[in-house]
C-alpha cells in the first residue's frame, strides 16, 4: 500500500501545483487515475503576513505546527511543504511536529549533485534569498549559491506577492527574471533555483538561460518517490537540520 502525502501548504498558487504535480506522477507510476493518496491542508497566507513581516517566526512555526497536526488528524503518514520561505520559521527550534517531513531544500540540493551542478544561483523571496535554509542545504552538500543584486532581489520579490501569489503571469517579469538569470550565469553559475513554489508557473526550462532546479516539482515527485517506497520515509520534524 502507497503511503499518505500530506501537503502543508503556506501559499496557495504553489500548493496546487504541488498537488496536481503530484497527482501526475502517482498517474505515471501506477496507471491512469491511480495516485497516492493526498491531503492537502492551508490556511491563509495573509493571517501569518504580520508575523514574517515583524520577524516573528516562532508564530509562524506555530501556525504551521496547527496545520501539520490538522494533517496528522487525516491520517498522512508524512507531510511536504512546497513553500520556501515557511522553511525558515520551519527550521526554527521548538516542539517536534506530530509527522515527519520531507526539507524542500534537501531535495533541490540533492537534485542539483545528481545533475553535477555545483555553483547554484538562487531565486525566491527576499527572505529565502537572503536567509539561511538554502545557504546551509548548499554547505551540507558542498554546493555554492549566488544571489541576485539587491535590486533585483526586490523585484524577484515584488513579483512574487504582487503577481506570482495572485494568479498573475505577465510578460514583462518573465523578461526581467530572464534578464536576472541570465546575468546569474554570467556569474558562473551552472544551475539556477526557483525556490519560490510560484516561480516555476513563470519561468519554465525553455525560457531559461541556465538549467532549472524547480522547488515545487522536485518536491512533489520526491513525495510520490516516498509514498511508493521508494524511497526511504523522511525523519525531520522541524527543528535545525542536523
Amino acid at each position: 500500500m502507497t503511503k499518505h502525502i500530506g501537503i502543508l501548504a503556506h501559499s496557495a498558487e504553489g500548493a496546487a501545483l504541488c498537488f496536481l504535480t503530484a497527482c501526475h506522477e502517482g498517474i505515471a507510476a501506477l496507471g491512469p487515475h491511480l495516485h497516492p493518496e493526498i491531503t492537502l491542508s492551508i490556511l491563509p497566507m495573509g493571517l501569518s503576513m504580520p508575523a514574517w513581516e515583524a520577524g516573528d517566526l516562532a508564530t509562524v512555526r506555530k501556525t504551521l505546527a496547527d496545520t501539520a497536526q490538522r494533517l496528522a488528524d487525516a491520517r498522512c503518514d508524512f507531510w511536504v511543504c512546497p513553500d520556501n520561505t515557511a522553511h525558515i520559521a520551519l527550521e526554527e527550534s521548538g516542539p517536534d511536529y506530530p509527522l515527519p517531513g520531507l526539507h524542500i531544500a534537501q531535495v533541490v540540493v540533492q537534485s542539483a549533485r545528481a545533475h553535477g551542478f555545483r555553483r547554484l544561483g538562487l531565486l525566491g523571496t527576499n527572505w529565502t534569498m537572503n536567509g539561511p535554509v538554502y545557504r546551509r542545504a548548499a554547505e551540507r552538500a558542498g554546493l555554492e549559491i549566488r544571489i541576485p543584486s539587491a535590486a533585483e532581489r526586490e523585484m524577484v520579490h515584488r513579483v512574487i506577492f504582487d503577481e506570482l501569489c495572485n494568479g498573475k503571469l505577465l510578460d514583462a517579469s518573465r523578461d526581467e527574471y530572464v534578464r536576472v538569470i541570465a546575468r546569474l550565469k554570467a556569474e558562473g553559475c551552472d544551475a539556477v533555483v526557483l525556490g519560490c513554489t510560484e516561480i516555476p508557473l513563470l519561468i519554465t526550462p525553455d525560457v531559461s538561460p541556465l538549467p532549472t532546479l524547480d522547488s515545487t516539482r522536485l518536491l512533489a515527485g520526491a513525495a510520490v518517490a516516498v509514498a511508493l517506497g521508494k524511497q526511504p520515509p523522511p525523519v525531520w520534524r522541524g527543528g535545525p537540520v542536523p
